[in-house]
């Protein structure tokens, strides 16, 4: 029986449609949802602090169609397993997750794109396994926070005090429903909560796996990302400690997306992006118009700047490449069309050789 070509397209759409993974962990399964190309490495894609996958709704669509994305919940976040009770969040725990995850699918390397909390992260593992990375996009967080001193001191006191408080309603919420809302509430909870970051049009997107809908009131719901998340345990760097963390991430592709109404990228990251400009030739700063979440409310902003560098750093190979739109006359991209002319000369060679053996 032969298939048609309104098939192979039926058939090519429906390999490409996400698909939703569980991870095993020690404690219990992170989960993800792959999109897109399932035959070579993805790009792993973290999410914010409080956020989950829903973050990278609007900027997958428009990302190169040769690589996939899995994007994942971090633990205690989306649909991921939360912590044991009595267990606190500490950010080693997500690095950990990470080497997980390429150990999972027997990745010797790993492509990054992280947001916010997810791109400090990031900016630690690129700094302790440069060799381990071919990519990393980070959105509008170069590096890890630093506070000083007494305000330091200040953060762990508050920070283990409101640990405390979330362990013991976890505890209560196997008993006891927690607190609802209306859905348009909890818009405004998140909109204002975010301090405008997340557009009000777009909070569904983050919304979608962060509730849960209420048994006792039919028309509310209620968070059910675990709650103790607020008070993870971040990793703490002074300015000589980060820059030294900056001087080993030498020949790692590295892009920076700083959103333009947003100042998580201020001075206090002007040494490290110094070091990185001046040690690593692979390295990018740029400015898209938006706020915090810009990747979420401006992805075409973000997309011009993401899909020039994901080609340059990893091109298609010529065996996974498709053409999205044959008849609109899409030229193959700069990559494809050297590794095609290359195949075409050889090609050429070889009929030369063989005329002339007649």
């Amino acid at each position: 029986m032969t298939t048609t070509m309104t098939e192979s397209k039926q058939i090519e759409e429906h390999e490409q449609e996400p698909m939703d993974v569980r991870i095993d962990m020690p404690w219990g399964y992170v989960v993800g949802r792959w999109y897109g190309n399932r035959q070579v490495r993805p790009i792993l894609a973290l999410h914010g602090w409080l956020d989950n996958l829903g973050t990278w709704n609007k900027l997958l669509p428009l990302l190169p169609k040769h690589l996939g994305v899995l994007c994942i919940d971090l633990p205690g976040h989306g649909y991921s397993s939360k912590l044991p009770e009595g267990i606190a969040y500490h950010f080693v725990d997500y690095l950990c997750v990470i080497l997980r995850i390429m150990e999972e699918y027997g990745w010797e390397k790993v492509s990054l794109m992280a947001h916010s909390m997810s791109a400090m992260l990031c900016f630690i593992f690129a700094s302790l396994y440069p060799h381990r990375m071919d990519m990393l996009i980070s959105i509008d967080i170069v590096k890890t926070r630093y506070r000083k001193p007494p305000s330091q001191i200040d953060y762990l006191r508050s920070n283990i005090e409101g640990y405390m408080v979330e362990d013991e309603r976890f505890a209560n919420a196997k008993r006891q429903e927690p607190p609802s809302y209306t859905y348009a509430e909890l818009e405004q909870v998140l909109f204002k909560g975010s301090s405008k970051s997340v557009a009000l049009e777009n909070c569904h997107h983050i919304l979608e796996r962060n509730v849960s809908k209420s048994t006792k009131y039919p028309d509310k719901y209620f968070f059910s990302r675990d709650g103790r998340c607020k008070y993870y345990t971040e990793f703490h760097t002074s300015p000589p400690f980060a820059a030294e963390l900056a001087r080993t991430i030498r020949n790692v592709p590295y892009c920076v997306i700083k959103g333009s109404e947003s100042d998580f990228i201020d001075e206090q990251s002007d040494e490290v992006i110094g070091i990185l400009r001046s040690n690593n030739p692979h390295f990018e700063l740029h400015e898209v118009e938006g706020t915090h979440h810009v990747h979420l409310n401006n992805p075409h902003g973000v997309a011009e700047i993401i899909n020039p560098f994901i080609m340059h750093h990893r091109p298609p190979q010529l065996e996974t490449w498709t053409v999205d739109d044959v008849d609109g006359g899409e030229a193959l991209p700069a990559a494809v069309q050297e590794f095609k002319v290359t195949v075409e000369d050889s090609e050429n060679v070889k009929r030369r050789k063989r005329k002339s053996n007649l």
